[in-house]
C-alpha cells in the first residue's frame, strides 16, 4: 500500500511539473511503444500462447497488429489531435473569439483485462500517453506471462518517472483504488466494473467502463447462409474462442429456418476446425481450470443436457470444450441468463423477426448487436430499434477494428468509448476557452438597470436587432 502511494505520488510530480504535456514527450513515447512492439513480437505471441493458447496468426491479427495500428495512427494525427478547435461566438459576448483546448485529465489508472491481454492493456496506455498524461497500468493477473512482460517492457523502453506498471491480484487492484485518480479505464466484467465505480464515486474520478455482456445476433430468412455462418463463427470461434466481451453470445432466428443455419453452422465448423475440433491448432483453449469449470457448469445445467445438437466434448486436461451448439435452451437456464465467454452458442427460435426484435430489447443493453439480413427495411428498423454499444450488420466484430467508430458499452454492458482519435478524448478533458479584449465593454450589462438598458437587453437577447437599434436611439415602437 506504501509503495503503490510513493508510485503515484511519483507520478503525480512528473505531471505537474507539465514533463507529459509537451508534443515531443508524448511522440517520443508513442514511437518507442511501436520499438517495443517490432522488436518483441516474438516475446509477445510465446506470452500469448503461454497465458491462453492462442494461435500465432490470432495473436498477430488481434493484439499485435491492432495495438501496433492504433500507435501509428496517434503518432500521425497527434498534432491534430492536440490543435485547439476554434468555435463561434454568440452576439452577448461581442467582441469575442472561442476556442475548445484538449488538456490532459492528469494521472490515470488503468486495469486491463485477460482475454487480449495485450491489446486491451497497451491500447488504452496509447491513448492516455497521446492525451499528455501519467498513468499506472494493471493488467490482469490471469494472464501471467503477458503482465510480467509488459512490465518488463514498458519499464525497458518507456518513460518510468511518468509510466509505471503494477502487478499482483485482488489486494494490489483494491490498493490502487483505493488512491486518488484523475481517470480510471477499466476493462472487464460488470461486477468488477460497479467496484470500480463505486471506488471512483469517493473522489468522483471520471471512468470508462468497456464490460460485456450476452452479444445476440439476429438472422433472418433472406440471408446468404455460407456467408453468414462464416461471419458468425469467426467472430464466436475464432475470436480467442468465444473469450471475448464483443463475441456473439447466442442466435436468434425464425423457427423454420433454424434448421438450414444450423446444417450451415455445423458445416463450416468442420471445414474451419476439422471432425475433431479439440485437435485443432487455430482454437485457444480456455485461459484456467476456473473458467473451464465455469464452461462446464453452464453445459451441465439439467436444463439444457437434451439442448445441445452440436460438440459438448471436453478435454479438461487441455483445458479444451469443442464448439457446442444449443437450440432453445430455456430462458431461465444459465447459459441464457449468464455471459457465456466461451466455446458454447445457443440458438433461440422464434415466430417472425417482430419477437426477435422484441426478445432482443428485453435483455440488459448489450456491448454488441449483430444483424444478418437482405432486407432493407428491416436492417433499418433493427438500428433504429436495438440499443448496444455497437452494431454491426451482416458480419460480427468488425467494428472494432474500425478507428472511426467509438468503441464502448451502454447501460449495464459500460460507459465510455474509446479507439482512434476517441481514445485521446477518453483521456482528455474539452477545455472551453472565451477570449475578450477591452474594448465593447456595453454599459448594459452593469447596475443601474434602467428601463433602457432592460428594453436593450431584452431585445438583444431575444434577437431582436431591430428592437436593439430603437433601443439605443432610445426610440420606441
Amino acid at each position: 500500500m506504501a509503495s503503490v502511494g510513493a508510485a503515484v505520488r511519483e507520478l503525480r510530480n512528473a505531471y505537474a511539473a507539465g514533463q507529459t504535456r509537451s508534443y515531443e514527450w508524448r511522440i517520443s513515447q508513442l514511437k518507442a511503444i511501436v520499438k517495443l512492439i517490432d522488436e518483441n513480437e516474438k516475446d509477445i505471441m510465446e506470452a500469448l500462447h503461454q497465458d491462453i493458447g492462442k494461435p500465432s496468426f490470432e495473436a498477430f491479427v488481434t493484439e499485435i497488429s491492432l495495438t501496433k495500428g492504433a500507435c501509428k495512427l496517434a503518432i500521425s494525427d497527434l498534432k491534430k489531435w492536440m490543435k485547439p478547435e476554434k468555435v463561434s461566438t454568440t452576439i452577448t459576448s461581442f467582441p469575442s473569439s472561442a476556442e475548445i483546448v484538449p488538456e490532459p485529465l492528469g494521472v490515470a489508472l488503468i486495469i486491463s483485462a485477460w482475454n487480449y491481454p495485450f491489446l486491451l492493456s497497451v491500447d488504452p496506455v496509447i491513448g492516455a500517453i497521446a492525451a499528455g498524461n501519467a498513468l499506472v497500468l494493471k493488467p490482469s493477473e490471469i494472464a501471467p506471462a503477458t503482465s510480467s512482460l509488459l512490465a518488463r517492457l514498458l519499464r525497458q523502453y518507456l518513460d518510468s518517472t511518468a509510466i509505471r506498471v503494477v502487478e499482483g491480484g485482488v489486494v494490489e487492484t483494491t490498493n490502487l483504488l483505493e488512491q486518488k485518480w484523475d481517470k480510471i479505464f477499466y476493462t472487464g466484467s460488470t461486477r468488477v466494473g460497479k467496484i470500480v465505480m463505486a471506488a471512483a464515486a469517493v473522489n468522483l474520478t471520471p471512468v470508462t467502463l468497456e464490460l460485456g455482456g450476452k452479444c445476440p445476433v439476429i438472422v433472418d430468412t433472406t440471408v446468404d447462409l455460407e456467408v453468414t455462418a462464416r461471419r458468425i463463427i469467426a467472430g464466436k470461434w475464432g475470436c480467442n474462442n468465444g473469450q471475448a466481451c464483443i463475441s456473439p453470445d447466442y442466435i436468434i432466428t425464425v423457427e423454420s429456418f433454424a434448421p438450414k443455419l444450423v446444417d450451415a453452422l455445423k458445416n463450416t465448423l468442420e471445414k474451419f476446425f476439422g471432425k475433431d475440433a479439440l485437435q485443432s491448432a487455430d482454437m485457444s483453449r480456455i485461459v484456467n481450470f476456473s473458467h473451464f469449470v465455469r464452461l462446464t457448469r453452464l453445459l451441465d445445467d439439467p436444463k439444457v443436457s437434451d439442448k445441445i445438437i452440436h460438440g459438448g466434448q471436453r478435454d479438461e486436461k487441455h483445458l479444451k470444450i469443442e464448439p457446442t451448439i444449443l437450440l432453445d435452451p430455456p430462458t431461465d437456464s444459465l447459459i441464457m441468463m449468464e455471459e457465456i465467454f466461451g466455446p458454447l452458442l445457443p440458438i433461440v427460435t422464434v415466430q417472425n423477426m417482430d419477437e426477435a426484435l422484441e426478445f432482443v430489447n428485453s435483455q440488459p443493453k448489450p456491448l454488441a448487436a449483430y444483424v444478418f439480413t437482405k432486407n432493407k427495411k428491416f436492417e433499418k428498423r433493427a438500428v433504429a430499434s436495438i440499443s448496444a454499444g455497437g452494431m454491426v450488420v451482416n458480419d460480427t466484430t468488425l467494428h472494432l477494428v474500425t478507428h472511426t467508430l467509438p468503441f464502448g458499452g451502454v447501460g449495464e454492458s459500460g460507459m465510455g468509448s474509446y479507439h482512434g482519435k476517441f481514445s485521446f478524448d477518453a483521456f482528455s478533458h474539452k477545455k472551453a476557452v472565451l477570449y475578450r479584449g477591452f474594448r465593447g465593454d456595453m454599459s448594459a450589462r452593469y447596475p443601474p438597470y434602467t428601463k433602457k438598458k432592460q428594453n436593450l437587453v431584452r431585445c438583444l437577447l431575444n434577437g431582436d436587432l431591430l428592437g436593439v437599434l430603437y433601443a439605443l436611439l432610445g426610440w420606441t415602437r
